[in-house]
């Protein structure tokens, strides 16, 4: 059972952060929130989402795992208009979660969880650096290094105290180097990998929107991006496996 009103840009917000890898999801509820944790289907990036219940104007729900198609929700939720309330309501042994706002009612059927892949167990790797930084930052060296390559090496250079952020194209080369006022923070640890801007692009957007940013680095590592949404209501972390180098 699920009987729940939300600001309708907090929850487009937390779909629009499962959206960006997933397609759909096991959605699990409980009176304390929402959660979720998925992998996309090349097994190359996880996301994990925890949104409590003091996100929502009401919430009650009991435990239950809900099959959610997050296309179609996206594009539902893509209707709302800014200071909506969203209004979510699943009855007992419900197949059809009910969403209504601004006048609009919709049925939506859920998905058979059991046609959905189980949640990933989160794996046990050390990344010994962390920088800390705006989503607005990160997002446009992003954008930068998408110009001229599909892949950036992101790393910590500790003798020089700086974050760094780079792309090679065939002809062209793009870095940046984030250090002191440019930094929220920096734990400043020999760190670098390199990633796929196809993955990065679409996590960019989401993360655009968060104050800060935690990127935790290894060498040739996965990276992972933790932030939080829902005004410190909701917790997100990212975590994306390294492209492998040519000699």
């Amino acid at each position: 059972m699920l009987k729940a009103d939300i600001d309708a840009d907090i929850f487009r917000e937390t779909i629009d952060v499962i959206s960006a890898l997933v397609p759909e999801c096991r959605l699990h509820v409980g009176e304390s929130g929402i959660r979720t944790r998925a992998v996309d289907t090349a097994n190359v990036a996880m996301v994990s989402i925890e949104l409590s219940a003091d996100a929502f104007n009401s919430f009650v729900a009991t435990e239950a795992e809900l099959g959610i198609d997050i296309a179609k929700m996206k594009n539902i939720l893509g209707m709302m208009g800014k200071g909506d309330v969203l209004k979510m309501e699943l009855p007992d042994e419900g197949h059809k979660l009910e969403l209504a706002f601004g006048g609009y009612k919709y049925s939506v059927t859920l998905l058979d969880v059991n046609t959905i892949r189980k949640d990933p167990n989160p794996p046990t790797i050390n990344l010994p650096g962390k920088a800390v930084l705006s989503g607005a930052s990160l997002n446009n060296a992003v954008k930068a290094a998408a110009v001229i390559s599909d892949k950036i090496a992101l790393g910590i250079d500790p003798d020089a105290g700086i974050f760094y952020m780079e792309a090679e194209g065939d002809t062209d080369h793009i870095r940046l180097d984030l250090g002191g006022d440019d930094l929220i923070s920096l734990e400043a640890a020999q760190a670098r990998s390199l990633f796929s801007l196809d993955y990065l692009k679409d996590m960019g957007k989401v993360m655009s929107r968060a104050e800060k940013v935690e990127v935790h680095l290894g060498i040739d590592h996965p990276v992972k991006f933790s932030f939080a949404i829902a005004e410190g209501n909701g917790q997100v972390e990212y975590l994306l496996a390294p492209r492998i180098e040519a000699d």
